[in-house]
């Protein structure tokens, strides 16, 4: 059964604002938040994205919403 992995997804998300030379700052304005919080619970891989935030990180990134989400199968 597949399954998000959290801590994947959430080094991935870390690599790819760096990689496109985005700041937290930059996507928390994106995304509409007060604060950064969110950004880095998803960073740590306490939380995912909502479908909503994902659509606008694809977009940020240049790259379909598969290749920020890692999966893996239990």
């Amino acid at each position: 059964m597949p399954i998000i992995d959290m801590k994947a997804t959430g080094t991935n998300i870390k690599a790819m604002i760096k990689q496109c030379g985005f700041k937290i700052a930059d996507v928390q304005a994106r995304c509409g938040f007060n604060t950064p919080q969110a950004i880095f619970k998803w960073m740590r891989g306490d939380a995912v994205p909502t479908i909503d935030n994902m659509i606008i990180l694809a977009d940020m990134f240049g790259v379909p919403i598969d290749k920020i989400i890692i999966v893996t199968r239990v």
